[in-house]
């Protein structure tokens, strides 16, 4: 499941291909489907309960990518980032044109040492400056042999790599197919229980552009509870043991970001789950932002949290995850769409 979701192309916007498989994945485990104007998708498990409290458990579709914006005379690709970018990862690396007739390969260029002024070598490029060379011979060839227009979208090339340590798994778009695979896996976990709630677990469109699918998805849905389950940043690859984000240590608990302050009836509830089950966790805290971020002030507001993971090197062609980590999100959030009922619900809204 990783596999094909890691793989397939999603940038902001363009989350289709993604939306296609997720569709294909809810349909026999799911009472209804339901999809919003932009494109967010959601498989709907109704409870009996006459009261029951409505839940909603949501990963991103995509993945940050570029989209074409321009054909140079001799043929290189202009492009405008669709998400956040550092210049520094950029050049050189392999990215694909997603065609009407299928991808089309191509680097981003980056001119030799022995070419550049010591002036331009000692300090970054900037991302604007940048050209994509899919090896063609002048625009008629981008256009009419390749079938490349602007409004097209970039994708990373990284392959899902089981690495040696058979816990650690890289991959292009960690951040956010382990959403989207966990909403899946969530709903094959319930599919045969009597839930005490009425539970749409999918995925959002556009959370790398602004939280946008979020927006529109919470006023379809109308939830009680909000989960985002999201990729973050691990900062451990230094060794430092105090940096947040440790691999392998349990999924991430974030308690504060740019976008929402979690919380505090709903954030001691799942406090109390995990250490009651054992389920290892880590605080964090997040310079960036999720679709809770969104969710959470939608409506009439809407208690939120983040059911997270942290994955090296996001945003990036190849980001690296640890699989008990994911082990201890998928125990998470399973124990907690089996525990809502309306009194819980109520509980924890009054806990504020």
């Amino acid at each position: 499941m990783f596999k094909t979701l890691t793989e397939l192309p999603g940038a902001p916007g363009n989350e289709y291909l993604v939306r296609d498989y997720m569709r294909q994945e809810m349909e026999p485990l799911v009472d209804d489907i339901i999809q919003d104007g932009l494109g967010s998708i959601f498989g709907v498990r109704k409870s009996e309960e006459a009261d029951a409290p409505t839940i909603m458990v949501a990963g991103h579709m995509d993945e940050v990518g570029f989209m074409v914006t321009g054909i140079t005379d001799n043929g290189m690709i202009r492009f405008q980032t669709l998400g956040g970018w550092w210049s520094q990862v950029l050049l050189a690396q392999r990215v694909q044109i997603i065609t009407d007739e299928g991808p089309v390969i191509g680097v981003i260029g980056s001119i030799p040492p022995h070419l550049l002024s010591d002036e331009v070598r000692n300090k970054p490029m900037d991302i604007k400056n940048m050209l994509i060379d899919v090896g063609a011979d002048d625009k008629a060839d981008v256009m009419d042999n390749m079938g490349i227009r602007p409004g097209q979208q970039i994708l990373p090339i990284c392959p899902f790599t089981p690495m040696k340590n058979p816990k650690k798994i890289m991959a292009k778009a960690w951040d956010n197919r382990y959403g989207c695979g966990l909403a899946l896996e969530l709903l094959k976990e319930v599919k045969d229980d009597k839930l005490p709630n009425h539970l749409y677990s999918g995925a959002n469109v556009m959370e790398e552009v602004g939280l946008r699918g979020a927006q529109t998805a919470a006023n379809m849905i109308k939830p009680d509870i909000f989960f985002a389950l999201d990729a973050s940043p691990a900062n451990d690859a230094s060794g430092d043991k105090n940096q947040f984000g440790q691999l392998g240590e349990g999924f991430l608990l974030r308690i504060y970001d740019r976008t929402m302050v979690t919380h505090r009836g709903l954030r001691e509830y799942i406090l109390d789950t995990a250490e009651t089950n054992n389920i290892p966790y880590q605080y964090f805290i997040s310079p960036g932002g999720t679709d809770a971020g969104q969710v959470h002030v939608s409506n009439e507001g809407v208690p939120s949290a983040v059911i997270g993971l942290c994955s090296r090197y996001i945003h990036t062609h190849a980001s690296i995850i640890h699989t008990d980590d994911y082990a201890a999100a998928k125990e998470m959030i399973v124990k907690l769409v089996r525990s809502l009922d309306r009194t819980t619900v109520e509980t924890i809204k009054q806990n504020v």
